[in-house]
């Protein structure tokens, strides 16, 4: 996940109000529970310290989630009076979260709304696509190519003039499935999608898959489920995308994982990853940080950790804060400062199931490690 719709967030000092909210019900039991919701949350808010106007910026806020617009619920970040930055969630929290704190409140946005990829969708058929963008906001129209309408059907004759007529037809099917390939390449490009599913026609599927390029084809799967004809979507479609997306994810996390154990710290010869705190703050005051793994129950994700008001400007103990030039550095969670350093410097953001952590050994300590830009070279004993 690159965090660069955060930005926002960081463009202007806290402390924030934090508040990951769930979705909202149509009946009159849902809209009671909704209100008394809301009420609690702010409640916590002002327990916490938060000011009354950036409460009252809130509560409108979150008064105002329906259940059409965020069926999962949403985040709401808030500072100075004014909400700085409102997300929809893509899984609705277990619990409300509602704090007050000097960063704002980020992991739990990792596997509320993160790591769901952008998958594009191609409809085919022998005469052209239809495209479509399926990630956190729902599907998108992402544009369509039309390729030569005739010939595109076969005869039964067999005699010579319809064996001629036939492989025009062939001729025809063969150069739609490249202006497809072609059209799709650059949808994908352009649309900053993770990956792509094919979808449709029996004959020009597999052409299309064949003709594009390597780049793409690694990242594209193939369903026989739905197609481009109207009608033709159906819950098994539906569930192809989706454990395409989920395989998706599962893949590049293994692939990190994979990196991270081959080249993690504990050795006496040069690493490409860190794990532990106080290595991560060093790699992030650096800006080495290329992809920042967090398992979100990783004991030292709470850890306090002293920032100042640069997103590089880190460091396990206050004292050592004050050398780096902020003379007033604030306690944080370190997982806040990481993810604030990580959107800094454009660094992804891998979040690591518990079930993917087997006996321990192989998951970053505490719940957090990185992998770097730059090989780094451990101090000598």
């Amino acid at each position: 996940m690159h965090l660069s719709f955060l930005q926002p967030l960081f463009e202007r000092p806290g402390p924030y109000a934090t508040v990951y909210f769930g979705p909202a019900h149509s009946d009159e039991s849902g809209a009671k529970q909704h209100e008394l919701s809301v009420r609690e949350a702010c409640r916590s808010l002002e327990q916490d310290g938060a000011d009354a106007a950036t409460t009252e910026a809130v509560r409108d806020a979150l008064t105002r989630i329906g259940p059409a617009e965020d069926p999962a619920g949403r985040v709401v970040f808030a500072a100075g009076g004014e909400v700085v930055l409102s997300h929809r969630l893509t899984r609705p929290p277990q619990r409300p979260i509602a704090c007050w704190g000097p960063l704002p409140r980020l992991t739990p946005l990792l596997e509320l709304a993160g790591q769901d990829p952008v998958c594009l969708v191609a409809y085919i058929d022998r005469t052209g696509a239809d495209f479509e963008l399926r990630g956190a906001t729902g599907p998108q129209d992402a544009g369509q190519v039309e390729g030569r309408p005739h010939p595109v059907h076969r005869t039964a004759s067999a005699d010579w003039s319809e064996r001629h007529f036939q492989l025009k037809v062939e001729n025809t099917w063969d150069h739609n499935a490249g202006e497809i390939a072609e059209a799709l390449s650059t949808a994908y490009e352009e649309s900053g999608a993770d990956l792509v599913v094919l979808a449709g026609d029996t004959r020009e599927r597999p052409a299309v898959h064949h003709r594009l390029p390597e780049a793409v084809r690694q990242v594209t799967v193939e369903t026989e489920h739905g197609g481009r004809a109207a009608g033709s979507s159906s819950p098994a479609l539906e569930e192809a995308i989706e454990d395409a997306r989920r395989q998706y994810t599962r893949r590049r996390v293994e692939e990190a994982l994979d990196r991270f154990r081959a080249g993690r710290v504990g050795t006496d010869r040069p690493t490409d990853a860190v794990e532990g705190v106080p290595a991560l703050v060093e790699a992030a005051r650096e800006h080495r940080i290329d992809t920042l793994l967090i398992r979100p129950d990783g004991p030292e994700l709470s850890r306090e950790t002293w920032v100042g008001a640069q997103p590089d400007q880190m460091a396990v103990r206050r004292t050592d804060a004050r050398t780096l030039g902020e003379s007033d550095p604030t306690p944080v969670r370190a997982d806040d400062a990481l993810l604030r350093a990580a959107a800094a410097t454009a660094a992804d953001v891998l979040i690591v199931p518990a079930e993917d952590d087997g006996d321990g050994s192989d998951i970053p300590t505490g719940g957090l490690g990185a992998l770097l830009r730059w090989t780094y070279e451990p101090a000598p004993a």
